[in-house]
C-alpha cells in the first residue's frame, strides 16, 4: 500500500492559512475519491477540504482549532492504488441541507514529502512557516528567524505548548523580554516632607505582582474575528462617523404584522419586523439616492447604486457576520422573511457562500431582539450609512391632549459625513419613521 498527503489546497482570496474547524474523518476509516474530509475556517468563509482519491485515513496531522498554512499536509491516506499526488477541490458549504457549491476554479493541493537534503541547521536557515510543527505567533516565528534559531526546537512554555517570544529569547541566551516588577518591601523608609525632619504620613502602596502564564490566557486573533477586526478598525480610521437618533411610533406596525403572521404560517415562513423595515428603507433611499451609495477614494467618486442589496447584521458563534440580500426591492414581504431566515441560520452555522456577504449598498443592524435602547453602529465600508432598529417598548404619548398607550421602537441612522450632512440626514430619518408609522401607506406604494 502506498500513501497519499492530503494538504490544505490555496482557496484564494489571498487566504493565506486556516483554522482547522472540524475532522469530518478519524483514523480508520474509508474515504471515497471527492469525499469532504475536513472543515476549515478562513477569514473569508468555512470550507471543506476533499480528497481526490479514495482510502483508508491513516493519520491526522493536526489537531481541531490549530492554525493550518495553505501547503500543509492535513492528514495521510493508505491507498493501494499508488501514491499519485492527490488533487484536491475545495468547496464552500452552501445551504443548511447539506448541499455544497464548488469554487468557481478547482485547486490543486500541495503535496509535501519528506525529502533528502541538506539540514536546516547546516544551513543556518530556520525551516519556513508552512513546515513548522509548533504554535507561535508570526511575530515570535518572526524573531526566531532573525535569530536563526529553528523555532521547532524550542520548547514552548504558553498555553498548550505554545511558543512565546520569552521562550525563543531564553533560547537565545539574551534572558527574557520582561522586565522584573518593583515590589515594595516592609523595610521601606518613611517619607518625609520637604524642609522637615518629621516624617510624613506613609500611605500604604499596593504590591505590584508579576502574574505566571496560568493566569492569563493569549488566544491568536485569527480567522472571521480577525477579519471583522480589520474591518471595523479601516471603517473607523477612513470614515468620519455621525449618528442620529429618533423613535417611532409603531403601533400600527405591529397590528399589521401581527396580521401578516398568519399568512406567513400558510407558507412555512417566520414573518419579523426586518423584512417592513427593509421596504421603509428601499423607499427612503430611493429619495435620497446618497444613503444607497459609496465613495471611491481613489477615483475620488461617488457611486451611486441603481440597486439595492441589503446587509443584516447577523451575530453568530464567530462573530458578527453581515448575509445580503441582493435586488431585495423586487421582493416581497413573504420573499424577504424567507431568505432572511435562511442567511441568518447559515451565518449561524458558518455555512455561507463568499457571494452571500458581498455586494451591500447598505446595513441594517437589529438590536431590537437582544436588547438595547440606542447604540452608534459602525458603518461597513464601502457603505456611506447603516441604520439601526432596537427593541419596541410600550410607551405613553400624546394625542389630540390626551395619553395613549402606543408601541415605540428607537432608530438610529449612522452616516459618513464625508457625503451625508446633518440635514439631510435628519430628513432621511424623518421620511423613513413616517414610512414605518404607515405600513399599509407603505405596502400599496412599493414599486
Amino acid at each position: 500500500m502506498s500513501q497519499i498527503e492530503v494538504a490544505l489546497p490555496d482557496v484564494g482570496e489571498g487566504v493565506t492559512e486556516g483554522e482547522m474547524v472540524k475532522w469530518l474523518v478519524k483514523v480508520g476509516d474509508s474515504v471515497e475519491a471527492d469525499q469532504p474530509v475536513a472543515e476549515v475556517m478562513t477569514d473569508k468563509a468555512t470550507v471543506e477540504v476533499p480528497t481526490s482519491q479514495a482510502g483508508i485515513v491513516k493519520e491526522l496531522k493536526v489537531s481541531e482549532g490549530d492554525v493550518v498554512p495553505i501547503g500543509k499536509v492535513m492528514l495521510i491516506l493508505d491507498s493501494a492504488a499508488g501514491g499519485a499526488k492527490a488533487k484536491a477541490e475545495t468547496k464552500v458549504a452552501s445551504s443548511s441541507n447539506g448541499a455544497h457549491a464548488a469554487s468557481t476554479a478547482p485547486v490543486k493541493s500541495q503535496i509535501v514529502r519528506p525529502e533528502t537534503s541538506v539540514s536546516a541547521k547546516t544551513m543556518d536557515v530556520v525551516p519556513p512557516a508552512a513546515q513548522s510543527k509548533v504554535l507561535a505567533t508570526p511575530s515570535t516565528r518572526r524573531l526566531a528567524r532573525e535569530l536563526s534559531i529553528d523555532i521547532n526546537d524550542v520548547q514552548g512554555s504558553g498555553l498548550a505548548g505554545r511558543v512565546t517570544r520569552d521562550d525563543v529569547m531564553s533560547v537565545s541566551g539574551q534572558g527574557s523580554t520582561s522586565r522584573s516588577a518593583f515590589v515594595p518591601t516592609s523595610n521601606s523608609q518613611p517619607m518625609s516632607a520637604p524642609g522637615k525632619s518629621k516624617p510624613v504620613l506613609e500611605i500604604p502602596k499596593p504590591a505590584f505582582q508579576t502574574f505566571s502564564s496560568g493566569q492569563e490566557e493569549r488566544v491568536a486573533m485569527r480567522g472571521v474575528r480577525k477579519k471583522i477586526a480589520a474591518n471595523m478598525q479601516m471603517s473607523k480610521h477612513v470614515i468620519p462617523h455621525f449618528t442620529l437618533m429618533d423613535e417611532a411610533n409603531v403601533t400600527e406596525l405591529v397590528k399589521f404584522r401581527e396580521s401578516a403572521k398568519s399568512v406567513g404560517e400558510k407558507y412555512g415562513v417566520k414573518i419579523t419586523y426586518l423584512p417592513f423595515v427593509m421596504k421603509a428603507l428601499i423607499a427612503t433611499s430611493k429619495e435620497f439616492p446618497m444613503f444607497n451609495a459609496s465613495i471611491d477614494d481613489q477615483a475620488e467618486e461617488i457611486v451611486y447604486k441603481k440597486y439595492f442589496n441589503l446587509g443584516f447584521a447577523a451575530d453568530t458563534p464567530n462573530g458578527l457576520m453581515v448575509p445580503v440580500i441582493h435586488d431585495a426591492d423586487h421582493k416581497t414581504i413573504l420573499q424577504l422573511s424567507s431568505e432572511i431566515t435562511d442567511l441568518a441560520t447559515r451565518a449561524r452555522d458558518g455555512k455561507l457562500k463568499l457571494e452571500e456577504m458581498k455586494g451591500a449598498t447598505i446595513t441594517i443592524t437589529n438590536i431590537g431582539s437582544v436588547g438595547g435602547n440606542y447604540a452608534t453602529p459602525i458603518i461597513n465600508h464601502p457603505e456611506v450609512a447603516i441604520l439601526g432598529m432596537y427593541k419596541i417598548t410600550d410607551k405613553p404619548i400624546m394625542v389630540n391632549g390626551k395619553f395613549r398607550a402606543a408601541k415605540v421602537m428607537n432608530l438610529t441612522i449612522t452616516a459618513d459625513h464625508r457625503l451625508i450632512d446633518g440635514a439631510v440626514a435628519a430628513n432621511f430619518l424623518a421620511s423613513f419613521i413616517k414610512k414605518l408609522e404607515n405600513p399599509s401607506e407603505l405596502m400599496l406604494n412599493m414599486v
